[in-house]
């Protein structure tokens, strides 16, 4: 494990290749199977709702039915997630062909609201784990197996792969850091 500041890092996110390749794994972290839906902080909630309506022009009929009778977010055992439709969709995917995506990252990137996304989707595949501080670490996903090919053939590891959310999360000067422990470790690899 690595220390940078307050924030634990398992070390394989230093060493596993990660890089997001769309047109093959399909989108599949915004479709996982399982029923839950991402993890929302308690503080993102209210963004999430307030995103519902600039994201909506983007999403199904099927979508929209799901929200306006289940809501976006729900708790479960104190956790908060979005919805997933048929335990598996989230309910602000909407596709691309045959690519899912998210509507409310849609709707931001048209600036329509000022909320991205969760910052778990965000992240993803990094998760968040409470150490007795926070414990960032790789939540391997089969549906990424095609990341980790576009990784390797690009020389890119999780953490610059994700570099947008971690300075979103911790701060630019902190992944400056984490930067350089991560191209000193691609060094010694």
């Amino acid at each position: 494990m690595i220390l940078i500041d307050t924030i634990l890092l398992d070390e394989q996110l230093l060493s596993t290749p990660f890089l997001c390749d769309l047109g093959k794994c399909k989108g599949a972290c915004c479709t996982m199977k399982g029923g839950q839906g991402a993890p929302v902080l308690e503080q993102e909630v209210e963004a999430v709702q307030s995103a519902i309506a600039p994201a909506s022009k983007y999403l199904s009929k099927r979508s929209k039915d799901a929200i306006a009778a289940h809501g976006a977010v729900e708790q479960i055992d104190g956790e908060f997630m979005t919805v997933c439709i048929d335990d598996a969709d989230c309910v602000f995917v909407y596709y691309e062909g045959d690519v899912a995506k998210c509507a409310i990252e849609k709707a931001y990137f048209a600036e329509e609201t000022d909320f991205r996304k969760p910052l778990s989707c965000h992240l993803f595949p990094i998760r968040i784990a409470d150490f007795n501080g926070p414990y960032l670490y790789y939540d391997e996903f089969e549906g990424c197996e095609p990341a980790l090919k576009h990784g390797e053939k690009h020389n890119v590891r999780i953490p610059e792969a994700v570099q947008d959310a971690l300075v979103r999360a911790f701060g630019e000067e902190w992944y400056g850091t984490l930067d350089n422990v991560v191209q000193e470790h691609k060094k010694t690899a």
